[in-house]
């Protein structure tokens, strides 16, 4: 706009190239604040705006609405009644007799497979069946019997503590109660609970790891203390749901949705699931990461319930 009053300066007359001159540079300068500061101070709004609320050019779709916690209570209600469907055989998978095997059972799982321990406890149950006759174990003889799970120190003190205890405070028999068995040296309220739904059938529920990782990845919670999950799964669910709750979310945890790759493709609750595509979600190759009955391998226990779908475990330690 500059150059055009420029241009005309070379006409005949001088006055009127010098009013063309006058008029060529009012209205440039006017014009070049007006029209200069204007569309930049509209243009900065729509700026800040699109930068505080996205819109749906920008993200492509609108923005979903947070999950109520109202919505949630039903989605999760929704997975454990769909889950009891997929699962209805869902069990512990320690191999056990009675609450004594079952405790020590329990405690020699920590940081091992459920199978290693049930190839590990016959000989176990067979040298001590009571309490009475562990807390009298040679502790290197216990040791070395205990020995495939790992740990096996430290699980053999608290397993001699244990039945120290129960002999001594208990006569010789699991208490029934939360409170005695988190007294106990090596049990926490995570074997407590165990006990109590499966030997006792007291409601409880289990917090394992797979258990605190699957209901976050459901967004049932997102506490990663296992006294505080516990806490917050339980009000989500009737307590006479807490222990099979807790069998069939550890089964799938084993079975489809793994940590590393959950098998997303075959999974029966994907639908109901927030974290869906976390995992492999073509068909074919995620039924190739099932594992157990699901995929049509053995089980854990070497001792399943009649109902289970899958083969025993093999007996021997690899």
């Amino acid at each position: 706009m500059v150059a055009e009053p420029t241009g005309t300066s070379a006409e005949p007359t001088a006055k009127p190239a010098k009013r063309t001159a006058k008029s060529a540079a009012k209205p440039t300068a006017k014009s070049a604040t007006k029209r200069t500061a204007k569309p930049a101070k509209s243009a900065a709004k729509p700026t800040a705006k699109s930068a505080a609320k996205p819109t749906t050019e920008s993200v492509g779709k609108p923005a979903a609405k947070p999950e109520s916690h109202l919505a949630m209570v039903r989605r999760a209600r929704r997975i454990n009644r769909e889950l009891a469907e997929v699962y209805p055989y869902a069990h512990p998978e320690l191999d056990f007799r009675n609450p004594f095997e079952l405790l020590v059972a329990t405690v020699l799982s920590a940081q091992t497979t459920d199978l290693r321990v049930n190839q590990t406890t016959p000989a176990v149950f067979a040298k001590y069946p009571t309490p009475e006759d562990m807390a009298a174990a040679v502790p290197e003889e216990l040791e070395e019997a205990i020995r495939p799970t790992g740990f096996f120190r430290a699980k053999a003190k608290s397993l001699i503590g244990l039945s120290t205890a129960l002999r001594d405070q208990f006569g010789g028999e699991v208490p029934g109660r939360l409170e005695d068995l988190v007294s106990l040296p090596g049990v926490g309220r995570k074997t407590a609970n165990v006990v109590l739904g499966n030997a006792f059938g007291v409601p409880g529920l289990t917090v394992d790891t797979h258990f605190g990782r699957l209901v976050r990845r459901w967004k049932w919670t997102e506490q990663e203390d296992p006294e505080k999950v516990e806490a917050e799964i339980a009000a989500i669910f009737p307590k006479s749901e807490w222990t099979m709750l807790s069998h069939r979310v550890i089964f799938h945890g084993r079975r489809i949705c793994h940590s590393r790759k959950p098998a997303c493709g075959a999974c029966p609750i994907a639908h109901l699931c927030p974290s869906y595509g976390e995992g492999e979600t073509d068909p074919e190759k995620a039924r190739k990461l099932l594992k157990y009955e699901m995929g049509g391998y053995p089980g854990q226990r070497l001792s399943p319930p009649a109902d289970y779908p899958g083969k025993a475990a093999p007996a021997r330690v690899e």
